[in-house]
């Protein structure tokens, strides 16, 4: 890592102009220098690692790689950090919930923070440009790391990593390459930088990949629960074709993302596996950028492969180009044409001589001063700080709620899938007793303070100060929420009997409310497997686990008939409210519970109970059977069979055949929902059946109307600011304008298509 040019070493590179070796030099290098790219003696001493980590290296690949950071990081302002919703997501005056790091944090006027959106870009611009270069560099990091540190709702690692990128890029000599401050400064242009500057870069993606593949030795993961619902993406069907979905998901989904973590930093580190870990990385990255919403990770994760290269790697790579090109191009002038830097340290040969005999010259290092010194305690710090952080949550143990700590730098990468069951949301008016209920999210736009003590502590403060606005005084507030971790039962994240708002919470002691996770009962999932297996396509299940002394409320939906609870350990009292009447459940046994009625479902023996909804949503299942008639009669009119003319209300099927995806109108409500059906189905089958051009051109439509809609919207914020407000006609008028659209780009309609076919083309 500190290296990786094996046989072509950046140190010898540059001692051809500054020390001139002799040909009767001594031996060669030695086989661990030729696999590590440095000596063992270069860690001897503290004067060595110096020495070593302040080696004049080729700025050449940093250079392009903070060139592909600084683009990334620009698309990246108006999409993933939100400029292209900004309004939405900083309502102003609008009574929203937020979820800071720190509670004083607050955003500032919207106006404001499409200023604080423009400093970041043009920082990004100005690091992609290499102009003004610690200047951009500040800029970005400065209001990068505060809009993260603003809203908890939307960490994950990869902008986390971001920060990270964009902290180390302040530090190094980046624009040494192909950059306007090169032009400007012609002493900098084509200088070497320190071989820290890459030794950071390559440690910090070989801990992504590694501490990612290490988090995944997590049994869940091993076994196969972690996604097991990513072996039905079509991109897994070439898979499918020799290996049955479970295997896929067993072997190629967790096996292979496994091995793919933990092997893929000493794959690009070394020169005989350096070709396959790009290729293997690079297919990686590139599938998931369609398995997920992730932004511009999987491409920022692509530019950092050709760190590992040779340093002086687009030297001969932009060499192939015509002359006429290499105006614009980056530099291909010879290694040894590269300027010395004051950053740097070089070797100084020294000669002892005497009158009848002669010593080989010696190389010496250079004198080290304070700067270089710094640069290696830097380093040398920050590598320890990431190798710790991942396991740090001893500290934090306030963020622990079923996950490894305060989510973002645990490198924990898709290791932990949820569902939510059920979320009540109760309160109690202090002053009169009254008891009510608030819908869940309501006064937030967020939806990741169900999983997390933290941000849950901040919701009921912040209900707490909305509520008396509606004539509820010093409000309690209780939630009570049930979530399965990895294909488990569903169970209670958090006390129901706690009052949220008066209760305890510190980032550095564990939090008292928080239910602990039913481990033990793990084994389970084996079991329900087997029984969801063993059921129809119209029955549906839900496993449920509690613990004692605590009670489910559920109301059954008259949608849902035949509804039955069968436990499967522990005893529990089924309480039927309007019937008054209460039933003593052991394991094995079961009963109905009547629809379109409150139930209670009481856990009154000593260990956990463990039970199960098993029910038929009725109305669904008369709809699908009504959708399969009519697609009967549909197919015989296609092909002739049908000789008996249809009644006015099914005309529409006939209509709906012979158009091209018109909206067709139908009296008949079924038949309606059926050809909405059938365009929505036809519209799925045409994207995924759509060439790689048609797919470019709609990926590239979309992020247009994208990114117009933020600079749009940038604009009136940047004249609001300058001029003041225009008259509210011509506000309107503008933001109208800003919201336009591409054609059929509805967003609730893509929503659905990806609903209707149980998992979407991201």
């Amino acid at each position: 890592m500190l290296s990786c040019d094996v046989e072509r070493c950046d140190y010898e590179e540059t001692a051809k102009k500054d020390t001139a070796p002799k040909k009767d030099e001594p031996q060669g290098k030695s086989g661990f220098e030729k696999i590590f790219g440095f000596r063992k003696e270069d860690l001897t001493s503290w004067n060595s690692l110096v020495t070593l980590l302040n080696r004049p290296t080729d700025p050449a690949s940093l250079g392009i790689f903070r060139c592909l950071f600084g683009l990334l990081m620009a698309i990246d302002v108006t999409q993933e950090r939100g400029l292209s919703h900004l309004d939405y997501k900083y309502l102003d005056g609008a009574p929203v919930c937020r979820f800071p790091l720190f509670n004083f944090l607050q955003p500032l006027p919207l106006d404001w923070m499409y200023l604080v959106y423009v400093v970041m870009f043009l920082g990004a611009v100005g690091i992609m440009l290499g102009c003004l270069y610690r200047l951009s560099c500040l800029m970005f990091i400065s209001t990068y790391w505060y809009i993260f540190f603003l809203d908890k709702t939307t960490w994950n690692n990869h902008s986390y990593l971001y920060g990270l990128i964009g902290f180390q890029l302040t530090l190094m000599d980046g624009n040494r390459y192909w950059s306007i401050d090169g032009l400007r400064r012609p002493s900098i242009k084509n200088a070497h930088v320190p071989l820290w500057n890459y030794t950071l870069l390559r440690i910090q993606i070989f801990i992504v990949y590694f501490i990612a593949g290490v988090k995944k030795l997590d049994a869940d993961w091993v076994e196969g629960y972690s996604m097991s619902y990513l072996a039905h993406h079509w991109l897994f069907d070439p898979f499918k074709v020799i290996l049955p979905v479970e295997l896929v998901n067993l072997l190629v989904v967790h096996g292979g993302g496994l091995i793919l973590d933990l092997s893929a930093g000493y794959l690009l580190f070394f020169d005989v596996t350096r070709s396959f870990g790009i290729f293997f990385v690079s297919y990686f990255h590139c599938m998931n950028s369609q398995l997920f919403s992730i932004g511009m990770f999987s491409y920022t994760m692509l530019a950092t492969s050709p760190l590992f290269c040779y340093t002086d790697w687009p030297r001969r790579f932009f060499a192939r180009f015509p002359e006429f090109l290499r105006a614009v191009l980056p530099l291909t002038s010879d290694p040894a044409d590269i300027q010395p830097s004051t950053s740097c340290v070089y070797s100084e040969v020294q000669s002892t001589n005497t009158e009848r005999q002669e010593t080989p010259p010696v190389a010496k290092a250079g004198k080290l001063r304070l700067k270089h010194k710094l640069g290696a305690i830097f380093t040398v710090l920050y590598i320890v700080e990431q190798l710790f952080l991942p396991y740090s949550h001893f500290i934090t143990q306030g963020y622990n709620n079923w996950t490894n700590g305060l989510y973002g730098y645990s490198w924990d990468m898709m290791v932990h899938s949820r569902s939510h069951q059920h979320v009540k949301i109760t309160y109690k008016d202090g002053k009169t007793g009254e008891i009510g209920y608030l819908n869940p999210g309501v006064f937030t736009q967020s939806r990741r303070w169900k999983d997390h003590g933290d941000m849950l502590k901040q919701y009921a403060t912040c209900l707490d100060q909305f509520l008396p606005r509606y004539n509820i005084t010093d409000p309690e507030i209780y939630f009570d929420i049930w979530v399965s971790i990895n294909e488990r039962f569903q169970q209670r994240i958090f006390d129901p009997r706690v009052d949220v708002v008066k209760a305890d919470w510190s980032p550095f002691r564990p939090n008292t409310w928080l239910m602990p996770l039913l481990v033990d009962l793990s084994p389970w999932r084996t079991k329900f497997q087997e029984i969801e297996g063993s059921l129809d396509n119209q029955t549906e299940i839900v496993f449920i686990a509690d613990f004692p002394g605590l009670h489910l409320e559920n109301f059954v939906s008259e949608d849902l008939g035949n509804t039955s609870i069968q436990v499967l350990q522990g005893t529990v009292n089924v309480e039927v409210v309007e019937e008054k009447k209460n039933y003593t459940l052991q394991p094995g046994e079961q009963i109905k519970v009547p629809a379109g009625a409150y139930h209670k479902v009481y856990t009154v023996s000593e260990e956990a109970s463990c039970y199960m909804y098993i029910y038929v949503n009725t109305t669904e299942a008369a709809l699908q059977e009504n959708f399969t008639k009519l697609f009967e009669i549909q197919e015989r009119v296609r092909n002739g069979t049908e000789t008996e003319p249809l009644p006015p209300e099914l005309q529409p099927l006939i209509a709906a055949d012979n158009d091209d995806g018109a909206e067709v109108n139908a009296t008949d409500p079924i038949v309606q929902l059926f050809l909405k059906r059938q365009r929505r189905m036809k519209e799925v089958k045409k994207r995924r059946e759509a060439g790689i051009l048609q797919r470019i051109d709609r990926f590239a439509v979309k992020k247009y109307y994208t990114i117009r809609r933020g600079f749009l919207m940038t604009a009136i914020a940047m004249r609001n600011l300058a001029v003041g407000l225009p008259p509210l006609d011509q506000l309107t008028r503008e933001i109208e304008f800003a919201n336009l659209k591409e054609p059929q780009a509805d967003g609730s309609q893509e929503d659905r298509l990806k609903d209707e076919v149980g998992h979407g083309e991201l």
